[in-house]
């Protein structure tokens, strides 16, 4: 029997008789070890020339644990600075509190509902504070307050014709005059919505007055019309864009995805061209290559209008979902891609993506330079094999729950997520130019008088 003795364990490996004892020299040990390291070269030799051969992108897949997601794909506390419990505070302005709330929910006559300005992309204006209204996150007093929600459905209202530009300008200003604890901090612990790619530019003079607040919003990026983004990605959050209900339901959705051995398509696009360079790229390449690429005519309209359930049934019969860039750099298909389960691949260089810290978007989607349209970029999905497609979206299918705004009671969620992302932007402090403190504590404007007795409306920087 051989030597339990664990000193001659490496003469029970490599002895070509069981049962001798060989004296293990030191010419054995450099042999084995040439022999060990002479065939991890052989083998990475090997197996690097096969992937050449068959697709100049293949050794981007080659080692299937670079893409293995940790188990807690989606989990804040206790990294990045998030602490390691939720403790958040916020003050929900009351509607009938403040002069010209109203007018910025409902529009000037007041015929404009929030069950209207809930459906559609920009449904995260209606769906945030719905959800802080039940959070138990709310105070119902200011003095304990780490943060205040401005509640507002300007998109909406804008969009049915309920404020004009100039009157969502003006009425904005007028409720940030109302708001001692606004002035007292400059903004800074004050939170926007702004749901659409237009940002924060739906209030004109947001440059002026918002811009110490945290805005939420999808757009990271309005540089294309503007000359400035309001997006500031030290102070304001990216949140997710409103996927329609029907397709984030936990039971009986809109579509079911299909197996990728029924998906007909390699990918897709799903859009309007709207007379941008990467839209109508696509349009052309899908006329090219019928074959591996549907881009339909989407008629908004009339008898050939494609509907819900249309929508995603053409999206899910495809690998790879392409999602360039609109009419800003945000764009809605991406998210919606997750439940249809195909891979999204980002055609928009200046995208801003959510919960950064903690998603990581190359484990579960493409980004493809947009200057690089064209037929390599149809090659190189095509090189992807179908086992690493199904990694990504089994990853992808752990981490959508981010992108659905569900009840806080969920323990992961769009709402969860930015409370969150808030808790890193409260301030023990709460300052600006225009507020200062005496010995005692107490907090003075540049009058020197004390907080609780300035009187409305007060002027604004």
């Amino acid at each position: 029997m051989a030597s339990t003795n664990p000193s001659n364990k490496s003469t029970r490996f490599f002895s070509p008789h069981p049962h001798s004892h060989t004296q293990c020299t030191r010419t054995h040990q450099i042999a084995a070890l040439a022999l060990i390291v002479g065939t991890f070269f052989l083998t990475r030799l090997f197996d690097h020339s096969l992937s050449s051969c068959s697709s100049p992108y293949r050794n981007s897949f080659s080692d299937p644990n670079q893409y293995t997601a940790p188990d807690e794909v989606v989990r804040f506390e206790g990294s990045g600075g998030y602490g390691t419990h939720l403790s958040l505070r916020i003050y929900v302005y009351d509607e009938d509190e403040i002069e010209g709330l109203k007018l910025l929910l409902y529009g000037r006559e007041g015929k404009i509902s929030s069950e209207a300005c809930v459906k559609g992309q920009w449904g995260t204006q209606v769906k945030i504070h719905r959800l802080l209204l039940q959070s138990t996150f709310r105070t119902k007093k200011k003095e304990e307050a780490d943060l205040f929600f401005v509640p507002s459905y300007v998109k909406c209202v804008r969009m049915m014709g309920g404020l004009s530009d100039k009157e969502i300008n003006q009425t904005y200003v007028k409720v940030l005059s109302q708001m001692p604890y606004f002035r007292l901090s400059g903004g800074r612990n004050h939170v926007f919505v702004f749901p659409s790619g237009a940002g924060a530019h739906l209030f004109k003079s947001w440059a002026t007055y918002l811009n110490r607040s945290i805005i939420l919003t999808p757009e990271g990026d309005r540089t294309d019309k503007r000359d400035t983004s309001a997006f500031n990605t030290w102070k304001d959050i990216i949140i997710p864009g409103n996927v329609d209900d029907g397709m984030t339901a936990h039971k009986s959705r809109l579509v079911d995805p299909l197996p990728l051995s029924r998906r007909k398509y390699l990918a897709n696009y799903l859009g309007r061209a709207q007379g941008k360079a990467g839209r109508l790229q696509l349009i052309d390449l899908a006329k090219q290559y019928p074959d591996k690429l549907e881009s339909p005519e989407l008629k908004f309209s009339g008898p050939e209008k494609l509907g819900r359930t249309e929508y995603f049934q053409h999206l899910r019969n495809a690998k790879f979902c392409l999602a360039p860039r609109g009419e800003s750099s945000w764009t809605l298909r991406f998210y919606e891609s997750f439940f249809v389960e195909c891979v999204p691949v980002l055609l928009s260089d200046q995208a801003e993506l959510p919960f950064q810290n903690i998603v990581d978007y190359a484990q579960i989607s493409i980004k493809w330079p947009s200057t690089r349209i064209g037929t390599q970029l149809l090659d190189y999905l095509e090189s992807i094999p179908d086992k690493y497609i199904e990694e990504m979206i089994a990853k992808g299918r752990r981490v959508r729950c981010l992108w659905v705004y569900s009840r806080e009671s969920e323990s992961c969620s769009a709402f969860r997520g930015i409370l969150w992302e808030l808790q890193k932007k409260v301030r023990k402090l709460h300052n600006s130019a225009e507020t200062f403190w005496l010995h005692n504590g107490s907090i003075v404007n540049r009058d020197l008088v004390e907080f609780s007795k300035w009187k409305k409306p007060m002027p604004l920087p």
